[in-house]
């Protein structure tokens, strides 16, 4: 399978964006985080039984992308924090089956279950958006969006529901 990737990378918040400006670029954006910025609150996780720094609402940041490749019949989003868990880092987020015509998510949207994607596995275990909870006393942490075009349909029998990163990876090949 083919795909292109367009990401943003978080250091606790946007530090980098991929990518010009440009229509032929496939782009991701997000309306409420700025560059060097920390994430909020509210998008750190919600669950103090697991972790006493999961104080935030899991309430996912929205999204929006631009510059899909002709071609591109549906979507995946992969989170990302490589500092996490060395040496694979801890995975957010794995979504992917996002139709082709949709072209992004709004705030919250990504934290609970939809029709509009399939659910993968990230490291917690979880099927949506799970928050960073970052350990006290630690360096910075950069939260990775990585958002991939592919060619396969979102209801493809190779999108089966709740694949990790390495397995989605393996599907599109």
């Amino acid at each position: 399978m083919k795909y292109a990737l367009g990401g943003l990378l978080f250091a606790g918040a946007l530090a980098l964006s991929f990518g010009a400006a440009r229509a032929d670029v496939l782009m991701l954006t997000s309306s409420a985080l700025k560059d060097n910025d920390q994430l909020a609150v509210k998008n750190a996780c919600a669950d103090k039984q697991r972790s006493s720094n999961c104080v935030g609402e899991n309430i996912s940041p929205p999204l929006a992308w631009s510059g899909a490749p002709e071609g591109t019949k549906s979507f995946a989003i992969v989170m990302l924090d490589p500092e996490g868990r060395a040496p694979a880092g801890v995975v957010h987020m794995v979504i992917y089956g996002i139709p082709g015509d949709v072209k992004g998510f709004a705030e919250g949207e990504l934290s609970k279950e939809s029709e509009k994607f399939v659910g993968g596995k990230s490291t917690m275990e979880k099927n949506t958006y799970w928050g960073p909870g970052t350990p006290p006393n630690t360096d910075w942490h950069h939260y990775t969006f990585i958002l991939m075009a592919t060619d396969l349909e979102p209801k493809d029998p190779a999108l089966k529901p709740g694949m990790t990163r390495d397995e989605l990876a393996a599907a599109l090949g």
